[in-house]
């Protein structure tokens, strides 16, 4: 495994350039790591291979300035060509068992979960890490079924020893809830993506995971 538990940033934010406010998506995410943001995940399924591949450059130059890891949505290929860390799966894609014989020694391979069921198999396909939600309401995973809870979460990360991340409705009010849960870390677009000033944002959310993370 590429990724240890203990080596994997708590916060990856996962990018929506069409809920940034002030900024462009590559402004955004570059005030992000200048807070302190060390995992990012480029997802933006309408774009086409060839639009995805810009901004995935442009991301990849960023991220590395700031000694930062950089994850492609449900793209492998384009993941490989801009020499990303690696490529976070859905459901619907390929299983990690499937790409991991020909992707390069330490490439990250993460899984979109919504189900015990679904992060078992994830870990037993191969996945180094998972996100498990929506543990809360959110615009982004309606598509996904009623907000799971937080007693879910705690269920799940019980039942893998891969990494998880909590995503859906993750704001700074409730990231303590979602850690003292035993989740890994947590996974957010909309509060520092869609803020104001997302480097402030982003350093709320990360101060606040810091003083959890302490105290367990």
């Amino acid at each position: 495994m590429p990724q240890t538990k203990q080596n994997l940033p708590t916060l990856c934010l996962i990018t929506d350039r069409r809920r940034c406010v002030a900024d462009g998506l590559i402004q955004t995410v570059a005030k992000a790591l200048t807070a302190g943001v060390r995992l990012i995940q480029l997802r933006e399924k309408d774009l086409s291979g060839k639009e995805l591949f810009k901004y995935a450059e442009a991301l990849r130059e960023v991220t590395l300035k700031h000694g930062a890891l950089l994850i492609i949505n449900g793209r492998a290929d384009v993941a490989i060509a801009v020499k990303a860390d690696g490529v976070h799966l859905g459901q619907t894609d390929y299983s990690p068992n499937d790409i991991l014989p020909f992707v390069p020694k330490g490439f990250i391979v993460g899984v979109s979960t919504h189900s015990k069921e679904e992060a078992i198999k994830a870990e037993k396909d191969g996945a180094h890490y998972i996100t498990f939600g929506p543990v809360w309401p959110t615009p982004s995973k309606a598509g996904y079924g009623k907000p799971v809870g937080i007693e879910k979460l705690r269920e799940v990360v019980k039942s893998v020893t891969i990494p998880v991340f909590a995503i859906g409705g993750v704001k700074k009010q409730n990231v303590n809830t979602a850690l003292i849960s035993e989740a890994h870390g947590i996974a957010i677009i909309s509060a520092i993506i869609a803020a104001d000033d997302p480097a402030l944002s982003a350093k709320g959310i990360i101060e606040e995971a810091r003083k959890t993370k302490e105290t367990q």
